[in-house]
């Protein structure tokens, strides 16, 4: 009984000792895997970061676990993409929000006006903003601005990792350009699974076409097929692209569609697009993924 007590007591005493080093640990909470590695460059250290998707995992379809709301319900910060991306979240994060839950969508760091518009999709907005470059520094800013002002003793520190960060995205940007370059334009078109690839079109100057829409929630029909065979053949393309964290059979199926035609055109390679890669790889990071999504596109329509 005595040996209990003095156990018991011991748990006790590391328990408070713990809650007194991390007083200032933000217990951060993010969606995406883009966003989470984003805040964890970000806040580093000073951050208790829990990312509710993995690789592979698609946004527009998630919904949540119980262990999820657990997370969420112990965060002192959620991040998340906005613009209707966690389409099956929203509403749960707008609750959170009335019950003074600091909720942030990494997207109201953005000028609304200049983002691609849809009129099929429910926000009207392209939410794929990671492939538009200049986006993902302006987000980088706001995302520590947001940290700052909810730990304003460590901004210092965040403003520092910020820095480290954007001279990497602004490395990054002066590579994949160099590497674009050796594709001619005439072969710049990138067809895909779905719709995610609409800002990475406009930075480096693609034309894009996805089999479904902006969501994935929205399935492909024969005539889209049909209408994207045609387009295959009559632009003699010589590459299509699935993607991580969409089903590979809507892009094996317009192949074969090609190929009824009399037609051939390859699949060049697996691209990241609503996820990154697995965790501890290249293709884990923001950096890592968008670097072999350009290797892959250029050496498969080269």
């Amino acid at each position: 009984m005595k040996q209990t007590l003095l156990l018991l007591l011991a748990i006790s005493i590391i328990s408070c000792g713990d809650k007194k080093q991390d007083k200032d640990i933000l217990k951060v909470v993010t969606t995406t895997t883009m966003i989470t590695d984003l805040v964890e460059n970000i806040g580093g250290d000073l951050i208790e970061i829990n990312g509710l998707m993995g690789s592979g995992i698609d946004p527009h379809l998630y919904k949540a676990s119980q262990g999820d709301f657990r997370k969420l319900d112990l965060a002192d910060a959620i991040f998340y993409n906005g613009l209707h991306l966690e389409g099956k979240l929203v509403e749960i994060f707008e609750k959170m929000n009335e019950q003074n839950k600091t909720t942030i969508a990494i997207s109201d760091g953005l000028d609304k006006k200049t983002l691609i518009g849809s009129e099929y999709f429910a926000s009207n907005y392209d939410p794929h903003i990671w492939f538009d470059l200049e986006y993902w520094n302006q987000v980088t800013h706001y995302v520590t601005d947001q940290l700052s002002a909810l730990n304003p003793e460590n901004k210092a520190a965040f403003e520092a990792n910020r820095d480290t960060y954007l001279e990497k995205l602004n490395a990054l940007k002066t590579e994949l350009s160099v590497k674009v370059d050796e594709l001619p334009k005439e072969k710049r078109i990138l067809v895909t699974a779905h719709d995610a690839f609409n800002y990475f079109g406009r930075t480096f100057d693609f034309e894009v076409v996805g089999l479904q829409g902006l969501s994935t929630a929205t399935e492909a029909g024969v005539k889209d097929v049909q209408r994207i065979t045609q387009f295959i053949i009559d632009n003699n393309i010589k590459a299509v692209f699935i993607e991580s964290s969409v089903p590979r059979r809507t892009v094996e199926a317009l192949q074969a569609a090609v190929k009824d035609q009399n037609h051939e055109v390859n699949i060049g390679g697996e691209l990241y697009s609503d996820a990154l890669g697995s965790a501890g790889t290249e293709e884990g990071t923001y950096i890592g993924m968008y670097q072999h999504n350009v290797n892959t596109i250029i050496n498969a329509l080269k």
